[in-house]
């Protein structure tokens, strides 16, 4: 392996450990976690009721950050769950997107999404995004 080789290796990894903090993602994945250990009920969405049966969108790729906020300040305004967390990640979430610090979820401000699911798809959909950019 030569040095040009060696320096774009560290040069990637450098990257994408700064994508990594500017997306929060350790914090993120905690929070969720958290999040999921409070609401172990697993429904059908229903778009009646604010409940954890309620439908949130889940995001087309590049779409998540956007859908993200529109979930999470859905479940804020119905006081759906520990509202400190939710609170923490939803700021997060809109930082991101206003800032365009994860440039893989942030493509536009207007959520897209072709199916909904209830808060236990919501929230691991958000565990799956940031899992995968951690890696």
């Amino acid at each position: 392996m030569n040095a040009s080789m060696l320096s774009y290796i560290l040069l990637s990894c450098v990257l994408l450990s700064v994508q990594a903090q500017n997306c929060q993602v350790s914090e993120i994945i905690r929070y969720t976690k958290r999040l999921l250990e409070e609401s172990p009920v697993s429904c059908p969405c229903r778009e009646t009721a604010a409940s954890p049966c309620s439908c949130l969108p889940i995001p087309e790729p590049g779409h998540e950050l956007a859908c993200f906020v529109e979930g999470t300040e859905y479940m804020l305004e119905n006081n759906m769950t520990s509202n400190k967390i939710l609170t923490m990640i939803n700021r997060s979430f809109q930082t991101q997107r206003d800032r365009n610090l994860c440039e893989s979820l942030a493509r536009g401000k207007k959520c897209q999404y072709k199916t909904k699911g209830n808060v236990m798809r919501f929230l691991n959909e958000i565990l799956k995004t940031y899992q995968a950019i951690k890696k």
